[in-house]
């Protein structure tokens, strides 16, 4: 049995060894510069995990103890690790790795090298309950850049429902048919995963914050999401008409939503813009758009 300050170095030296062997092209991360190791950065690490470059510090060098759940999830996917690895990484953060009754957040390697070849794409990947898992860069600079989300800004139904809402524009009645869907589905994937207490928290804040939520909720409004085309406003380059997928995972339960412009239109000549462009110059922008 491992004491804390044993467990807790113990869990930096692994995140460090496995930091080690990611490629910051294997990541979808731009490569410049000298680089002294073929590895991530610790600031790449933390871009990808959705935390902040001093607290990846501190795990490594073991003065960081108890990460929580989400933490270990997101150094997970961020360090495209094994389902085996996975389990480890939970076990020596004093973790039980999630179970069969949570909603299932992994993404399996296979999965990242399938995204790795959408580059020119923009792609991002949900969990069954609509929380944003990883988002590509080209998804990033098409809805805005999603690394400083937190919590419930992470998921799909409250950034509609309660938050800011995105970039993509809505008829009156395309929105209701959106959060029609969107709410149906969020209560087929509680079935599903009754013992999630996380997804239940997530209910529970959205019908106390949204009426529309919870009329929705409370008539049993059925839906199903489908193949569909969207124009997106674009804080720069005006709007963006694609046709928007959501390609389910068997045996994961994720949802990866992939968005394609029509060969030789306009959009697609935008679409590749936006891949020279990148989030650099757009985060300010879009952050002022979310606002």
């Amino acid at each position: 049995m491992h004491s804390g300050g044993m467990a807790s170095t113990e869990f930096g030296r692994t995140v460090r060894r496995w930091r080690d062997r990611v490629s910051p092209e294997a990541a979808g991360l731009p490569v410049g510069g000298h680089r002294r190791a073929a590895g991530l950065r610790r600031e790449e690490l933390a871009l990808l995990a959705g935390i902040s470059v001093d607290y990846v510090t501190r795990l490594e060098q073991g003065r960081a103890s108890n990460p929580s759940e989400q933490i270990v999830e997101a150094l997970g996917r961020a360090l495209r690790l094994s389902g085996t690895e996975r389990e480890h990484l939970f076990h020596l953060a004093g973790l039980v790795p999630p179970g069969r009754g949570t909603v299932p957040a992994h993404i399996t390697p296979g999965v990242h090298r399938m995204l790795d070849r959408l580059t020119g794409t923009p792609v991002a990947v949900f969990d069954a309950a609509w929380n944003l898992l990883l988002a590509n860069p080209l998804y990033a600079a098409l809805m805005g850049d999603p690394s400083g989300w937190r919590g419930n800004e992470r998921n799909a139904v409250w950034r509609n429902l309660v938050g800011p809402g995105t970039h993509v524009r809505h008829t009156p009645e395309a929105r209701r048919e959106f959060e029609t869907t969107v709410v149906a589905d969020l209560r087929a994937t509680a079935r599903r995963y009754p013992a999630d207490q996380r997804l239940r928290r997530l209910v529970e804040e959205l019908r106390a914050n949204s009426d529309r939520f919870a009329e929705l909720w409370e008539s049993e409004a059925v839906g199903h999401h489908e193949a569909s085309r969207k124009t997106i406003d674009h804080p720069q380059l005006g709007p963006l008409t694609l046709d928007c997928d959501v390609l389910s995972v068997a045996g994961s339960d994720l949802r990866i939503m992939v968005y394609t412009a029509e060969p030789g239109t306009r959009d697609a000549e935008q679409v590749a813009l936006l891949g020279v462009i990148g989030t650099q110059t757009l985060v300010e922008h879009g952050a002022a758009e979310r606002g």
